[in-house]
């Protein structure tokens, strides 16, 4: 309103100046809009300056008309370009965003599972109740730079190996204590249930050749009992002890062993662990006099590590717990030691 009233008063008091004066101005704008040609032959109106001069123009005589730098044709295609904004309705910008949640779902379920495709994805996301269409998995995973599933699936390591077969595993090895009065190197040999990590102590030796070997394997077969068909692998490193027979066995029994790579100890992973952890906790703390009290320490060991001790693996629980879990609300605890308070066992006292 400010603006329309300052030209109206600029209007009126050009009304009262002399035609001389005009005449003066008007060729003064002239030569000033000749020479803004010059420099800036197309110049940039915006809504106001058009409406002025949409509706000055028609006032114009015809021969001034072609002079000014708004045409008719200018004008009329002003005309129908507002005509054509009235009648055009807000258009949409394509396709709705993907959600946040759903893209990482979706490079969740690429990653989790490398042989499934953009179809497989999308038909998956279906039963989630998410509607969504190969091209937009295609699309969120490309710009979240995950390769298509035939990159993506590849042979599976080591590792994914172990996992995907964990509850139909068993994982075996050596390890050796020294003794502390005769310096004679004993050799225990264990299997353990990667599922549960519950540990079979099967001997101790101080010659494990390949027949002692394979009498271990025919032991752990009655151990397991009916449960030896719930097994398919048993994961073994190349050490010589392990013979043809020893595989035999096994092979009787349904269940096909597997060598890691040589000089691959983390491929038998598990196994491994296990070693380290008896080392730490009893082993490496205890001097061992003889193998028979070494075999005495073992047997006291794994019934601790088998149903008192927790596993991180299991969520803080042993592998076959032999004591239901405490109410928080019993304030009297009892300590029991074990090996001679090597380690304790807490349980809480009877009422």
């Amino acid at each position: 309103m400010y603006l329309i009233f300052a030209q109206v008063v600029g209007w009126l008091v050009l009304l009262g100046r002399s035609s001389a004066a005009k005449d003066a101005e008007l060729l003064v704008l002239r030569h000033e809009v000749t020479v803004l040609r010059r420099a800036n032959p197309r110049p940039r109106w915006n809504w106001a300056d058009r409406a002025v001069l949409a509706v000055l123009v028609r006032r114009l005589p015809d021969w001034l008309r072609q002079r000014q730098l708004v045409t008719p044709g200018t004008v009329l295609r002003w005309h129908r370009r507002l005509v054509a904004r009235k009648w055009t309705y807000p258009q949409r910008t394509g396709r709705p965003p993907v959600d946040d949640i759903i893209a990482a779902l979706i490079e969740r379920m690429a990653h989790e599972n490398t042989g499934w495709g953009y179809r497989r994805i999308q038909g998956e996301l279906l039963k989630l109740g998410h509607r969504v269409a190969a091209s937009t998995v295609r699309r969120v995973l490309k710009r979240r730079r995950v390769p298509p599933a035939r990159q993506r699936d590849t042979d599976p390591s080591w590792r994914q190996f172990l996992r995907s077969q964990a509850g139909s595993m068993l994982a075996c090895d050596f390890f050796h204590v020294d003794c502390a009065l005769t310096l004679k190197r004993v050799y225990v040999f264990f299997v353990m249930e990667v599922a549960t990590r519950y540990v079979h102590i099967l001997g101790t030796t101080t010659n494990p050749d390949g027949p002692w070997t394979t009498q271990q394997a025919r032991n752990l077969l009655m151990d397991l009992r009916g449960r030896a068909d719930d097994f398919r692998f048993l994961v073994r490193d190349r050490a010589g002890q392990f013979t043809t027979s020893f595989d035999a066995v096994l092979a009787d029994a349904g269940i096909e062993v597997v060598k890691i790579p040589p000089r691959c100890p983390r491929a038998n992973a598990y196994a491994e662990r296990f070693v380290g952890t008896v080392r730490r906790e009893v082993t490496d703390r205890l001097l061992v006099i003889n193998e028979h009290h070494l075999r005495s320490v073992l047997d006291r060991y794994v019934t601790h590590y088998n149903h008192r001790r927790p596993h991180q693996a299991l969520q803080l629980t042993p592998p076959r717990p032999d004591h239901p879990t405490t109410e928080p609300n019993r304030t009297s605890i009892r300590r029991r030691p074990v090996l001679g308070g090597l380690i304790n066992e807490y349980e809480p006292t009877a009422a």
